[in-house]
């Protein structure tokens, strides 16, 4: 089977806590919003705003800019020339650490896979990746882009399927989201409300190799065993963006967290009941934290509790919700907090737009 030897983050050195953010970004997303002199309706709002930001739980995210800076991005443009500036290296910083925990060089990689889903860019991310880090002029490229905050998982099994037909080969998956870039000014919708305080911003890596590569190999790895992708049915408008003139307007539903205690149950029992295995037989569950209704849902859905997504919860406050890159960041936090070598099963999994998870079975 292919393995995964490591995984890296990388975050913006931007860091502010969850309070000086709602300050700001409120006043970019009220400054023309309601009739002039309505003062009780424009505290109102502000209120709104800062209740739902404190309910996401989130207490420190890094952006990409400084907070001043944030006015400054008036249009699509001029948000995305900043994530074509701000992006690249960070993902270079990501793989890099990944690249050295695994005790690999560049010269070492023969696929580069990126995904983001805040940016537009072309020559795509792992394109630009190549004179940042030195990788070399053969190496094969993939960019995904659209999947949102699935891809993190979604990204781990398309590499596992290239490495099951190139078992000698080393794969990089890298994430860079820059979700602090599509903020909508002047937008008091729910969503883009919700959006505001809980999305943060990051790059993310994992390195794997296939299965002759792991034998050759000596230090302990992460084995990949299977994974699953399941849509479901009629709802599109879950989840995703609308983009426009100002860029990436977002959709996000908030019948969400109850799609989540409804319908994932019967996906993961069906996925891990071909394996021989059930619910209470997972070790470790790396999920990517959708938010804390999302996480309660889950939690409820497959009967575990919080102290399972510990790491999950944990992330979520630390830095927020980094769309694709968070699930990797909680892989990489469990490898830390738990490296492996005793073969039990764990399961990590994502949902994003379509609305879909993927499922990814490992085993530690």
């Amino acid at each position: 089977m292919p393995s995964l030897l490591s995984a890296a983050s990388a975050l913006p050195l931007h860091r502010y806590p969850q309070r000086e953010i709602t300050q700001a970004f409120t006043e970019l997303m009220t400054s023309g919003s309601g009739p002039a002199g309505d003062q009780e309706a424009g505290a109102s709002l502000r209120k709104a705003i800062a209740r739902t930001h404190q309910a996401t739980t989130v207490e420190w995210r890094h952006l990409a800019l400084a907070l001043v800076d944030y006015d400054k991005l008036d249009d699509f443009g001029a948000c995305n020339d900043a994530f074509l500036r701000e992006a690249p290296p960070l993902a270079a910083r990501a793989v890099s650490l990944a690249l050295e925990r695994a005790g690999l060089t560049v010269d070492d990689v023969d696929l580069v896979v990126s995904v983001t889903v805040t940016g537009v860019a072309a020559p795509s991310i792992d394109a630009r990746l190549v004179p940042l880090l030195g990788l070399r002029s053969n190496v094969k490229r993939m960019p995904l882009v659209g999947l949102g905050c699935v891809a993190g998982a979604a990204g781990i099994a398309r590499v596992a399927d290239y490495l099951a037909g190139h078992p000698d080969d080393v794969a990089v998956l890298v994430s860079a989201e820059l979700c602090s870039l599509t903020l909508q000014r002047d937008d008091t919708s729910m969503a883009n409300v919700v959006a505001s305080g809980l999305f943060g911003d990051g790059a993310a890596a994992v390195v794997m190799v296939g299965d002759r590569r792991t034998a050759a190999h000596h230090a302990p790895a992460v084995g990949f065993r299977d994974s699953i992708s399941h849509f479901f049915p009629d709802t599109e408008r879950v989840m995703g963006w609308d983009v426009g003139s100002t860029g990436m307007r977002v959709v996000l539903s908030p019948v969400v967290p109850d799609l989540v205690a409804r319908e994932l149950r019967p996906v993961v029992d069906s996925f891990l009941d071909r394996h021989g295995l059930q619910v209470g037989d997972v070790r470790k569950w790396i999920a990517h934290p959708g938010g804390p209704k999302v996480l309660t849902a889950l939690e409820g859905a497959l009967d575990i509790d919080a102290e399972d997504t510990a790491t999950t919860w944990s992330s979520l406050r630390d830095v927020g919700n980094l769309s694709s890159a968070s699930v990797l960041h909680v892989l990489e936090q469990t490898l830390a907090d738990s490296p492996p070598g005793t073969r039990s099963p764990a399961l990590l999994l994502a949902m994003g737009p379509g609305f879909c998870a993927e499922l990814v079975l490992l085993e530690w």
